[in-house]
């Protein structure tokens, strides 16, 4: 199968070509292929004629996004329409990587992949719009939604065990809640949703959730540092965006009708930090 990769330097892109190694791959990334500039991205899905593109790229920096919400909109908003447009021209299969914080996380229960969507901040409002113009643009499309992705440098985890190794005393907060997710898992999940050709909207998450503090004291534990952590409110963490408190996925279609799982997040997390 003929797959573009669009963000394929970033921390969920290289998973991807791993677990896709057995395809024939294009990547298309930063700075040649910008997605809110059509015509090079175009060009290039033309000349390689994708059966599947997967869209990856993504303005992902939560508080940055908050602070410039036209950027945000820019660049997963119509950034992700052009590359639905590319796919609608070229009649290709769309696999978009959204993100939980399309739900305000105001419920006690896990989010359905039909739930309605109902974003808090610019960050979650911005992957909505970009949700919308894949079902809107796409004859043939995947919605992804994971949360906490992990497995890259610019992660919580990869954070936290940083300022350990910098700070005498970790703050986290306990009162935000998720379902990490490692990258490689998601990958393999996400290659198992492509070969199905079961389109639709898929909750992809390892199973299980926590708060960020549970997920600090974890990963500090696992990498063997020493370092006490104090924790906190989301009031008392000063920051430009507002986190949804409680957007956790469940994944029920993909485990219902294809029986794809992703295991524990802290059997996730363990490989994560032996494999670093």
């Amino acid at each position: 199968m003929r797959i573009a990769i669009i963000g394929h330097q970033g921390q969920l892109g290289r998973a991807l070509q791993r677990a896709l190694a057995d395809h024939e791959l294009l990547g298309l990334d930063l700075p040649e292929y910008d997605i809110t500039v059509p015509e090079p991205l175009q060009q290039a899905l033309r000349v390689f004629g994708p059966q599947v593109v997967i869209q990856t790229a993504a303005y992902t920096h939560v508080d940055g996004c908050a602070r410039d919400p036209g950027r945000a909109l820019r660049v997963n908003g119509l950034g992700t329409q052009n590359v639905a447009l590319a796919c609608q021209t070229l009649d290709a299969a769309l696999l978009y990587v959204s993100t939980n914080e399309v739900f305000a996380g105001d419920q006690e229960e896990p989010y359905l992949e039909y739930d309605p969507p109902r974003p808090i901040n610019p960050y979650g409002y911005s992957k909505w719009v970009g949700e919308r113009f894949v079902e809107q643009l796409c004859r043939r499309f995947y919605i992804v939604r994971p949360s906490w992705l992990f497995g890259g440098p610019s992660s919580f985890v990869s954070k936290i065990l940083a300022l350990a190794q910098e700070r005498d005393e970790l703050a986290v907060v306990d009162d935000e809640f998720g379902a990490p997710t490692y990258a490689p898992d998601l990958a393999e999940a996400i290659t198992g949703l492509i070969a199905s050709h079961r389109y639709g909207i898929y909750h992809l998450v390892n199973e299980g959730w926590c708060s960020r503090y549970d997920l600090a004291v974890a990963a500090l534990e696992l990498a063997g540092r020493e370092v006490p952590v104090r924790r906190i409110q989301l009031a008392d963490y000063e920051r430009s965006s507002t986190p949804p408190p409680r957007a956790l996925l469940h994944n029920f279609c993909a485990a219902e009708a294809l029986g794809i799982r992703l295991r524990p997040w802290q059997e996730a997390l363990a490989a994560c930090l032996q494999q670093e």
